[in-house]
């Protein structure tokens, strides 16, 4: 941005940005900051008083400007959906957001900070719970159902969700949720299912209803979402995956997101993973670049037939 090429409302709002953020800057500094000279400045800041902002400034070398008390901006006007969905796009587009020493992280304490007390509660708590990682592709959740199931980790109360499993009858489960996570673009409910009595990853874009329950419960300590999850990929779902893939493990990158690595020997490792979707798993090991052989299950070799025949069929025109 070229401060020259602003209009003066524009560099009004800029100082007052500045001053907001730097309580006591100097004329001099505020002039440096702003591209012009202290006169300017001063101007700029007239500008801002006649818009009834009160601008406090002390004389004297220590002297400088700031907000007087009690001012505020106008709430933003975001809908709950909406300022969810602006928070999950930041966290899923850059790993960092989280971090409020972050640019992008500092752009989204302004925001909640300005959000209704009803709007920004919910954000915050989504900012504390979600593990954030740098997204690829994905589906993206419903931010609402995204919220409710944040706001039930932070109070630690159980749920019951209704849940869509691919080309499956969809189910009901009382879940005791953890913690939410992105992992490769696709947004993950870490949870202790009492309906299945086991712990549980769920995909929170297929998670159709949430209504909180009056339980509660302790999460496990020490928990990490992140760990938790990579190695939940490694076990639990419905088709066993055992694979040799002929590279050493230093060289394999893709094959870490499917599940849990042990060398074999110098050229080979094995991956050890699950899953309830073989077509989904074959496309993805077919993006290594190294050359495999299917151990189990029987399923998975068929996936890859048959994306192997469609690939073959493309590449015959």
């Amino acid at each position: 941005m070229i401060v020259d090429e602003l209009s003066p409302t524009a560099k009004a709002l800029m100082a007052l940005e500045l001053i907001q953020d730097n309580p006591g800057i100097s004329g001099e500094r505020l002039g440096q900051r702003l591209g012009v000279t202290d006169r300017a400045a001063r101007r700029y800041v007239g500008i801002l008083r006649e818009a009834g902002i009160p601008i406090e400034s002390t004389p004297g070398r220590y002297g400088g400007y700031r907000v007087g008390r009690g001012f505020r901006l106008p709430p933003l006007m975001f809908s709950t959906a909406e300022a969810l969905g602006l928070m999950m796009a930041a966290l899923e587009g850059h790993h960092r957001a989280s971090d409020p020493e972050d640019p992008a992280g500092s752009a989204l304490n302004k925001i909640i900070r300005v959000l209704p007390k009803p709007v920004a509660e919910p954000a915050e708590s989504m900012r504390r719970i979600v593990t954030p990682r740098q997204a690829a592709e994905g589906t993206y959740p419903n931010p609402e159902t995204t919220a409710a199931l944040v706001q039930a980790c932070t109070a630690a109360r159980r749920l019951r969700i209704g849940y869509t499993r691919g080309d499956r009858d969809p189910i009901t489960m009382d879940v005791d949720p953890w913690a939410v996570s992105v992992r490769q673009g696709l947004w993950y409910l870490l949870c202790w299912s009492h309906t299945k009595d086991a712990q549980r990853v769920l995909r929170v874009d297929r998670v159709t209803t949430t209504e909180l329950l009056d339980d509660t419960f302790d999460p496990p300590e020490d928990l990490n979402p992140v760990t938790a999850i990579e190695d939940h990929f490694a076990q639990g779902w419905r088709y066993r995956i055992e694979v040799v893939i002929d590279a050493p493990l230093a060289e394999i990158v893709l094959a870490r997101k499917l599940g849990r690595l042990e060398p074999i020997d110098e050229t080979h490792t094995r991956l050890i993973g699950s899953t309830d979707e073989p077509d989904w798993y074959a496309y993805r090991l077919a993006l290594l670049e190294a050359t495999f052989s299917v151990i189990e299950p029987p399923e998975l070799r068929e996936a890859l037939h048959t994306l192997g025949q469609r690939l073959l069929k493309a590449s015959e025109g």
